[in-house]
């Protein structure tokens, strides 16, 4: 015998009744909507929650994460708010005695926040670790700070590219070690971190992310780790992406959804790694690094589309930009631009893309994986896109309506641990982007974060991601203040902000305005995510 579940009192954000109150869900689907008095008469017997007057909008997907380094954090060495060289060492000093003679795994230094405009020397690293293997990851994941301790574990980073003697390792020098600090971690403490990060996920709405694994990322064990622990319920959906080239059959192996996520053409700016045409503003001696050119992005692009499987590269300067396109324009030759777009290949990141590149894109149908929070955090003309890159350059970074102009998928994510697992957030930064004109409408940004996300990973049967009859009953219940329907700007049609136009209202976010608080989240008619007295307390 079929189960409903009545919520009753809520505010429902659904395209087919903006004014809906009421919402059914039967076996997991959502089987009706509209008003608190017919809900009851259709549905005499069901289970009634009374939402007391709660938003109730469909669930966030995160599109691009990395649960075990996430969770790690949030179990670990968070370096996130320090705020300078002497407090990072402070922290790492008493992790230490914490934890004496156990890895040290951190994440979330940025020293171009710090008065002294430098990080730790390794010299200051080992004073600090007391001889302990230590791995500390910079805010964007693309470097970072080791101690001997840790080299001497992988000899092979001496003589690698990136390698530093006494700084920051970059490159296949940073792989290196990534991999002797990920070795050292146990399959039970590895459980552990991932389960911390699905919670966590859960908690901010989010009931499905898209893990952007790989070789040099997290490896092939973390992968089935992770998928497992997702089928087995009560946490988030997880998607797999494996980040190689042309492994087809090691995809299905895994159970990856595509080969896609973190496949590196380039770096990321913060480190000076991303791929640049002109050099940096504030290194002149680089201009990043290519790891793939036009050539091996084709390669993948035909392989995949032949397999019927979704391809993707991370892909973040201008540089590397023009050889993802180049590499589009090669594999259209062979298997066609239909053929190509679909498929919806993905580009993660996809921060320095021009006007003639983005309707270039948008014609092969590319999915747009993109993080708000990265404008946020470094864009504007005084942070750090303008220390490395220049004002002019550094002001011109993830345009997100150039590229949802031009046809572009777009799909938000976090990258955690590079950012929180904050949607909301995330979806206020696309509205309110530093750059005048770069951002996008609040319904757009929302739609980006919740049906764009099942979109980019091929989910595209019309109703996943929204609440209307027939679809997954996905969705999450939010303590939030007024909504309403919100423009970008004075050129949109009033009509389309008049409560009679039947637009579905959303939270205010503006800049000052408190973000919603997540109540519940639900996957597919299952719970999994309460929230309790104990959580308000940590807020």
């Amino acid at each position: 015998m079929s189960e409903t579940t009545l919520l009753l009192g809520g505010r429902i954000h659904s395209p087919v009744d903006a004014a809906a109150t009421a919402m059914a869900v039967t076996d997991g689907t959502i089987s009706w909507l509209g008003s608190d008095e017919v809900g009851r008469a259709l549905h005499p017997d069901a289970e009634v929650v009374d939402l007391e007057g709660a938003f109730v909008a469909p669930a966030f997907v995160d599109a691009h994460v990395h649960a075990t380094s996430t969770g790690l954090l949030l179990n670990g060495l968070d370096l996130t708010g320090c705020a300078s060289l002497t407090e990072f060492l402070h922290a790492l000093r008493d992790h230490v005695a914490e934890y004496p003679g156990a890895l040290v795994w951190g994440h979330g230094w940025d020293e171009t926040w710090w008065p002294e405009r430098r990080p730790p020397t390794r010299e200051e690293i080992d004073r600090a670790a007391a001889g302990a293997p230590v791995y500390l990851s910079r805010i964007d994941v693309h470097s970072a700070l080791v101690s001997t301790a840790l080299v001497d574990r992988t000899p092979l980073a001496r003589s690698a590219e990136g390698w530093s003697d006494s700084g920051p390792l970059t490159r296949v020098a940073h792989h290196h070690v990534r991999r002797a600090a990920r070795d050292c971690l146990g399959s039970g403490q590895r459980k552990e971190a991932q389960l911390a990060f699905l919670r966590h996920a859960a908690s901010q709405g989010v009931a499905c992310v898209h893990e952007c694994a790989g070789p040099d990322i997290s490896g092939a064990d973390d992968l089935v780790d992770l998928l497992a622990l997702s089928a087995q319920g009560g946490v988030p959906e997880v998607i797999g992406y494996w980040g190689e080239l042309g492994a087809v059959e090691r995809a299905a192996e895994l159970g990856a959804r595509g080969l896609a996520g973190d496949l590196f053409v380039d770096g990321a700016v913060g480190s000076r790694t991303a791929a640049l045409r002109e050099p940096y503003t504030d290194d002149p001696t680089t201009s990043g690094v290519l790891y793939l050119d036009a050539n091996a992005v084709a390669e993948h692009l035909v392989a995949c589309t032949r397999a019927g499987v979704q391809a993707g590269f991370h892909v973040i300067g201008d540089a590397g930009v023009a050889e993802v396109c180049a590499g589009f324009r090669k594999a259209a030759q062979v298997v066609g631009v239909p053929a190509l777009a679909s498929l919806r290949h993905r580009l993660e990141h996809l921060e320095m893309v021009d006007e003639q590149q983005a309707a270039e894109l948008g014609r092969y149908g590319v999915v747009a994986s993109v993080q708000p929070a990265f404008d946020a955090a470094w864009g504007g003309s005084g942070a750090m896109y303008a220390r490395r890159l220049g004002v002019p350059r550094g002001t011109r970074l993830n345009p997100f309506s150039k590229l949802a102009a031009n046809g572009a998928l777009l799909a938000l994510g976090s990258d955690a641990p590079v950012t929180p697992v904050d949607p909301w957030r995330a979806v206020q930064a696309a509205v309110h982007h530093r750059t005048s004109g770069f951002g996008i409408s609040p319904r757009a940004a929302f739609t980006a974060h919740t049906r764009g996300g099942w979109r980019a990973a091929g989910i595209d049967d019309g109703v996943t991601g929204t609440l209307v009859p027939g679809a997954p009953a996905t969705y999450a219940v939010w303590d939030a203040g007024e909504l309403v329907v919100a423009a970008t700007d004075s050129r949109v049609q009033r009509w389309s902000t008049d409560p009679r136009s039947g637009v579905p209202p959303l939270p205010d976010l503006s800049p000052q305005a408190p973000m919603p608080r997540c109540l519940r989240t639900v996957l597919r008619g299952e719970t999994i995510y309460t929230r309790s007295p104990e959580d308000d307390e940590l807020v």
